[in-house]
């Protein structure tokens, strides 16, 4: 990649349901289970159909956890994959980010996405403490664990860490060295999220915002950590001052995520839009270019329908 690029996915993000059984404290995303309903297909079709010819590539399939032995759990799964059938069909790339997941349920995803992905957040088992005390489906070990099935099933993927939540520097290195070693293995690690706390309204957490001074030394640090094939990817709306995002491109981040009307996780931080992204960039030499969701040295991974969907947007 040219060192001048930094790409974004142009995207739009479909929640099945925010109702979650982890209650980590600083969630802004979830409700209680039975708290709110669950998208139809009827409703996601009228959203899409008016998605059509906007420039949207990536559906992003962004749903709260239903408990795996929840009598629930099998319909869940089963609109998941509905919607991902769906996005393909309209002409749309799904990406599913629904925390972790079985090895059935991941294989059949495979067949009706062109990547997926689960943030890794922190690997130190003492946020289960803190932070992660109402969490069950955040144990470090599990986390790693869908990380290796996706590489085993050659799944394109995204992870991640979540910064700012009680880990130290340490614990950075240590997650990030984890998920290069899986990478080194199975090839399959697309990017890598660093996502900086911002505090919101519905989080019971009482804790500052990471300070994102500190983002181009972690970085620069990670860029070191990571394979030079995986892209460190950084959300624009968390890095509110226009010299500190340059300073963190200018550390080895080259990508900014999906960009649509709304961060469903951080609702109260708005997305920062195409244009306006461009205008901060070019000032420093940088060109913002759309990318899609499933880089190209990951075709060779996906089926027949996969290939076609891709090769719609014009390449091969």
């Amino acid at each position: 990649m040219s060192q001048n690029i930094v790409t974004y996915s142009p995207a739009y993000t479909i929640v099945p349901t925010y109702e979650c059984f982890n209650r980590c404290s600083y969630c802004n995303f979830r409700t209680d289970p039975g708290k709110s309903p669950w998208l139809t297909l009827l409703e996601a079709e009228s959203i899409l159909q008016r998605l059509q010819n906007q420039g949207i590539c990536e559906i992003l399939i962004l749903s709260g956890e239903v408990h795996p032995l929840s009598p629930r759990r099998e319909a869940w799964f089963q609109l998941i994959y509905d919607l991902c059938v769906l996005a393909l069909a309209m002409g749309f790339l799904p990406h599913t980010n629904a925390g972790p997941l079985s090895f059935p349920e991941m294989q059949r995803l495979k067949n009706v996405n062109v990547s997926m992905g689960l943030m890794l957040e922190q690997l130190t088992p003492k946020l289960l403490n803190t932070v992660h005390f109402h969490a069950p489906s955040k144990l470090p070990d599990v986390r790693l664990q869908q990380l290796e099935w996706a590489g085993k099933l050659q799944i394109p993927f995204t992870t991640g860490l979540l910064l700012g939540i009680g880990e130290t520097e340490d614990d950075c290195w240590q997650a990030l060295a984890a998920i290069a070693d899986l990478h080194k293995q199975y090839k399959h690690i697309q990017e890598v999220i660093l996502q900086p706390h911002s505090p919101g309204n519905l989080q019971t957490l009482n804790a500052e915002a990471f300070d994102p001074r500190l983002l181009p030394k972690l970085i620069e640090k990670a860029r070191n950590i990571l394979p030079a094939e995986i892209t460190i990817q950084i959300p624009p709306n968390l890095v509110t001052d226009d010299n500190w995002l340059l300073a963190c491109l200018d550390a080895g981040a080259r990508d900014l995520g999906g960009i649509g009307p709304k961060d469903e996780v951080n609702p109260d931080y708005p997305h920062l839009q195409k244009h306006k992204l461009m205008e901060i960039l070019k000032t420093a030499g940088w060109e913002l270019v759309p990318r899609l969701p499933v880089y190209p040295h990951f075709y060779s991974w996906l089926n027949e329908e996969m290939v076609t969907a891709v090769k719609n947007y014009g390449v091969a």
